[in-house]
């Protein structure tokens, strides 16, 4: 039975596998990827298959296919909307409705979850007990909201044996004690769960997290060369044999088709297949950064990389930033790897133990691409070098530094993530301009994305297309950094946060933002959609720009 649709890319960034999805008045959860009907991988990244372990990915089938993404109900308790009697689906004689009073049925408010994944049914049967089981089975609940006020105190939960209890305090951190570790959407035996479950209502946004890894096509494996073997490379990757090997690509309509040699392709195949045997020691943004510093002419038609210097580079510009490229092609691919609950995984972290996506882990994961422009920035290096030496910058990034360090250790894992001041500069830069230039090509700001380049190494970023649709090449980006107009855009991108409309208290913050991750950054200045920031709206600060009221000429570009 077919309950609803949700967009291609939303199946890896919003409502992937373990996700809860309301259709009406009834809630499902989208199954693991053990049950999905898929074919073999039509979706290629060498860089990012070999970086995940993986054969190849799978684009979510789409609205016209024949197959589709299967689901679960969860959760399995419902309640009357008008007697209020409360218990397991199945139990009901319908499942739309009660049979006492034959109105509709909706699913609980509320389920339980854990950091690591597990989700389960709120324990309304040992809630109302107060966590004394009684011997005899035959117990009937009810909901009963009495209406005097929106708190959970009004929430009462009854059972046909006279207790009784509210709702409140079924939020509090260890009310629900410790996680039963299941997983509705692999199903299987419960895990052994440590972690301390906690109350969640069912829609709200903590319920699910998505962890998606992504990566840019670059050269060599964006040349069009390279693209022709992608539908086929489940098969090619493991035939060894050169001269079988060839002759399997000379039978290929599509490589024939194609304008290339046989030759050419052949030792191009044998190139990516000598790649994937190689250990995975490479740093997938350094790769990136140095193409994108290098750039890439076009030089065939069907090349998914193309970067070329910006022209006519005027002074300001050239004070602050090394090189300006103009990426006018560009492909990046959008894995979905794991997910999580309550909280979304802290920046930097090096996760152990994920949320896995099937009981038995298959060779491929869901994943979309994304096709656009955008332009490159780096920074000059010898002036964000200087800038970073200087005692106020260093002693205002130790207070970001610090909160970091509080979370890490506060959720028990550890980290790669360096927290220098040019990350605090470069993050920042990037949402500032993006809010620019959404107002000045007409783009909206969830159409834009950022990709961050930050190291002792790196100092640079991309701002692109984050749209798979028409958005992604109307030229308005790359339009930005026409002569005598990129100069313009970023003065005025800096003027305009210079002020806040929510300063005094905005630009002189200690702390501001999720974990105290930021300073001088709120809502009103330089946060974005979710969708356009890689790193969860944290590591910013307008003073790192522009100054701030104790030091007004530290900013790097003040």
């Amino acid at each position: 039975m077919k309950v609803g649709n949700v967009r291609r890319n939303q199946l890896v960034t919003t409502y992937g596998v373990g996700s809860l999805i309301a259709f009406g008045d009834t809630s499902y959860m989208v199954a693991g990827l053990d049950s999905w009907v898929v074919g073999e991988p039509d979706l290629h990244e060498a860089r990012l298959e070999k970086r995940l372990k993986v054969n190849g990915f799978v684009l979510p089938p789409a609205e016209e296919s024949e197959k589709d993404i299967p689901v679960l109900r969860f959760p399995e308790w419902y309640v009357c909307s008008v007697c209020g009697r409360l218990q397991l689906l199945d139990k009901f004689l319908s499942e739309e409705r009660c049979e006492e009073c034959e109105a509709r049925l909706v699913p609980s408010r509320f389920v339980v979850c854990c950091r690591r994944g597990h989700i389960d049914e709120f324990p309304y049967f040992k809630w109302v007990h107060a966590g004394q089981l009684p011997n005899s089975s035959n117990h009937k609940m009810l909901i009963n909201v009495k209406g005097a006020s929106a708190s959970l105190k009004s929430i009462m939960i009854n059972c046909s044996c006279g207790a009784s209890r509210s709702m409140n305090g079924a939020f509090g951190k260890r009310a629900i004690g410790q996680c039963s570790g299941r997983r509705p959407w692999i199903g299987g035996d419960k895990e052994d769960c440590k972690e301390i479950a906690r109350t969640l209502q069912r829609g709200a946004s903590n319920v699910w997290f998505s962890e998606v890894a992504s990566s840019l096509s670059i050269p060599p494996w964006s040349d069009a060369v390279f693209c022709v073997l992608d539908r086929y490379w489940t098969m090619l990757k493991n035939i060894r044999d050169k001269e079988v090997l060839r002759n399997v690509l000379s039978n290929m309509p599509s490589v024939l088709k194609s304008g290339f040699s046989i030759d050419d392709i052949l030792e191009v195949a044998l190139q990516r297949q000598a790649g994937e045997q190689e250990p995975d020691t490479t740093d997938l943004r350094l790769e990136e950064y140095r193409a994108l510093c290098n750039g890439y002419p076009q030089q065939r038609l069907g090349n998914e990389f193309v970067c070329v210097p910006a022209k006519q580079i005027d002074q300001f510009v050239s004070k602050y930033f090394k090189r300006v490229m103009l990426v006018t092609r560009l492909r990046e691919v959008r894995a979905l790897r794991s997910f999580t609950r309550l909280s979304p995984y802290a920046p930097g972290a090096n996760i152990q133990d994920r949320a896995p996506l099937a009981l038995q882990p298959p060779d491929w994961l869901p994943a979309i691409e994304v096709n656009g422009e955008g332009i490159f920035f780096e920074f000059d290096p010898r002036k964000v070098a200087d800038w970073e030496r200087r005692p106020e910058i260093q002693e205002r990034t130790g207070k970001v530094r610090k909160h970091y360090q509080e979370m890490i250790d506060q959720l028990k894992v550890k980290s790669d993530l360096k927290v220098i001041p040019r990350l605090l500069l470069i993050h920042t830069f990037a949402h500032a301009i993006i809010n620019q230039w959404s107002l000045d090509c007409g783009y909206p700001a969830a159409s834009l994305r950022e990709r961050l380049y930050v190291s002792d190494e790196m100092a640079g970023m991309l701002i692109y297309t984050a749209t798979g649709d028409s958005a992604g090449s109307l030229g308005g980006v790359l339009a930005q950094a026409a002569p005598n107009r990129l100069g313009n855009s970023i003065q005025e991108c800096l003027a305009r946060i210079e002020w806040c409309s929510g300063d005094p208290l905005c630009v002189e913050a200690d702390a501001q933002g999720v974990n105290s991750l930021n300073l001088a950054a709120c809502h009103a200045c330089v946060l974005l959609p979710e969708v356009s920031c890689e790193i969860n709206n944290v590591f910013l600060d307008r003073g790192m720009l522009v100054g701030w009221p104790d030091c007004a000429g530290s900013g790097f570009f003040s």
